[in-house]
C-alpha cells in the first residue's frame, strides 16, 4: 500500500473534493458548502429510488469480483501530476503534465530531466487551476501538434495546440502556441480540463460548469453555453476565423441558441474521460456536488445526451430535491455515495495484453479515499460499482501507453504508477 497522510486531503492541489468553498483545493471538487451527503451506495434507477439487487443489470463477459488490482511505481519525482498520455509514435514513451506547467518525458522507466513544455509562466495553477489536459494528434509525429487545457494567467481556460520540435522529438516548441478554445471562467473552480481525441479524429473537450456550488448560474443545463459539457470539435480545418471547425453531425448545429461545439451537456466537472479503444464508447467520471459521485457512458454513434446536471446529482434529484424525473435525462452508468468517497477519477476500459483478468474491465478512482472500482462496461447499467483495491494513493488520473496498458498518477507522492491484476 501506497502511503498517503490524510492531511492532504484539505491541502493538495488538484483534485480534493469537499474542503470547503470555491478555490478551497486542487482539482474536480466535489462538495461544496450547504450539500447534504449521504450513506447510500447503491445505483438508483430512477431519480429517488434505490434498486432491489434483482433489478441491476446482470454483468456481461467481465466479472468485477474475479479480478484483483494492484499498482507498481514507475518513477517518482514529479510535481502534482494530473495526467499521462503517449503520443502514438512507437517511441514507447509516456508524457506526463503535471500542475504546475511542465510536461515530463518517461521513457524506459526513467523520468527524464529536462520537461517536454514549460508553459509555468502561462497560467494559473493551484486550487482547481493550472494545466489540466494532454492530448496528442492521432497522426503525430505526421501532425506534431498535441494539444494542453489549461487556466491561463487571468483564471480562463485555454485550449492550445504546441508542435514537436523538428530537431528534437523530446522538446516541444516553446514558441508554437496556437490558441484554440477559449473559455471564460466565472468562478476559480470546476474547470473539467480533459482532452481526448475520438476514433472519428475530432478533439473532444471536457469543461466544468464555472463553479461555485450548485451551478448558480444553470450553465449545466444551458445550450448558450460551452460550460458544463463535453465539446466536440475539428483540428483539422478551420472554419471564418477560428482555429477548428464545427463537426457537421454535431447534435446541436443549426438549432437557435445553441453552441454548435456541444456533443453532450448537462454535466458538473468531468474531470478525466477516455475512449475505449476497442468500440468507441466514451467513459466520463463526472464529480459530485456533495452526496454523490458518478461514471457516465457515450456508447459509440450516439450524442446529445443530457446527464441532468444541476437537475440531478447522480441519479438522484438535486434541484428540485424531488419530482426531477424526466426521461431526457440520462442516468450514470454506475454511482456511489460518500460513504465509498468524494471525487471520482475516470478511468479506461482497459484493452491491454499483460493482464489478462483485466481484459474488458472499467477501471476508475476516487482520489479522496484511494479506493480502485471496476464495472463491467458491457451492462448500461445501473451497476454498482466493486472495490478491487484500497490504495492510499490520492489516485488524479489514468492514461494508457501505446500498447494499452493502464497507468496512474499519485498527486502527493508524485508518482507514476502502473496498474497490474491478477485472479482473486
Amino acid at each position: 500500500m501506497i502511503p498517503r497522510p490524510r492531511v492532504l486531503f484539505c491541502v493538495l492541489a488538484v483534485v480534493v473534493a469537499g474542503c470547503g468553498g470555491p478555490g478551497r483545493t486542487v482539482g474536480p471538487a466535489s462538495t461544496s458548502p450547504g450539500a447534504s451527503a449521504s450513506s447510500s451506495a447503491s445505483v438508483a434507477l430512477s431519480p429517488t429510488l434505490s434498486p432491489s439487487p434483482s433489478l441491476i443489470q446482470p454483468a456481461g463477459s467481465f466479472d468485477p469480483a474475479a479480478v484483483s488490482i494492484a499498482l507498481e511505481s514507475v518513477v517518482d519525482g514529479l510535481d502534482s501530476p494530473l495526467a499521462v498520455s503517449h503520443a502514438g509514435d512507437g517511441s514507447g514513451r509516456l508524457f506526463v503534465a503535471e500542475q504546475g506547467g511542465q510536461i515530463r518525458i518517461v521513457r524506459d522507466g526513467r523520468l527524464v530531466a529536462r520537461a517536454f513544455l514549460d508553459i509555468s509562466g502561462r497560467i494559473t495553477s493551484g486550487g482547481e487551476r493550472g494545466l489540466l489536459g494532454l492530448a496528442f494528434h492521432p497522426d503525430f509525429p505526421t501532425d506534431p501538434r498535441f494539444f494542453v487545457n489549461y487556466t491561463d494567467a487571468d483564471g480562463n481556460t485555454r485550449v492550445s495546440s504546441f508542435k514537436a520540435d523538428s530537431t528534437n522529438p523530446d522538446r516541444a516548441d516553446q514558441a508554437s502556441e496556437v490558441r484554440i478554445v477559449f473559455i471564460e471562467q466565472p468562478y476559480p473552480n470546476h474547470n473539467g480540463g480533459a482532452l481526448a481525441f475520438g476514433p472519428d479524429g475530432f478533439l473532444y473537450i471536457a469543461t466544468g460548469d464555472g463553479g461555485s456550488g450548485g451551478d448558480p448560474h444553470e450553465n449545466g443545463q444551458s445550450l448558450g453555453t460551452l460550460l458544463g459539457k463535453i465539446l466536440r470539435i475539428d483540428v483539422n480545418r478551420t472554419e471564418g476565423d477560428g482555429e477548428y471547425a464545427i463537426p457537421p453531425d454535431n447534435p446541436f448545429v443549426g438549432r437557435a441558441g445553441a453552441q454548435p461545439e456541444i456533443f453532450t451537456y448537462g454535466m458538473r466537472n468531468p474531470w478525466r474521460m477516455s475512449f475505449d479503444r476497442a468500440n468507441g464508447d466514451l467513459w466520463i467520471g463526472d464529480v459530485g456536488q456533495g452526496a454523490w459521485e458518478e461514471i457516465d457512458a457515450v456508447r459509440a454513434g450516439s450524442s446529445g445526451q443530457n446527464f441532468g446536471w444541476n437537475r440531478m446529482e447522480g441519479a438522484h434529484c438535486f434541484r428540485p430535491a424531488e419530482g426531477c424525473e424526466d426521461p431526457s435525462l440520462v442516468l450514470p452508468v454506475t454511482e456511489y455515495g460518500r460513504d465509498m468517497g468524494s471525487t471520482v477519477i475516470g478511468g479506461n476500459v482497459y484493452r491491454g495484453s499483460t493482464q489478462a483478468g483485466l481484459v474488458g474491465g472499467y477501471v476508475f478512482a476516487d482520489f479522496g479515499s484511494g479506493d480502485v472500482f471496476l464495472i463491467d462496461p458491457a451492462a448500461d447499467g445501473p451497476t454498482k460499482p466493486t472495490i478491487t483495491l484500497e490504495s492510499g494513493a490520492s489516485i488524479s488520473a489514468f492514461g494508457e501507453d501505446e500498447a494499452g496498458e493502464l497507468y496512474a498518477t499519485d498527486l502527493s507522492s508524485g508518482e507514476l504508477l502502473r496498474v497490474t491484476a491478477r485472479p482473486r
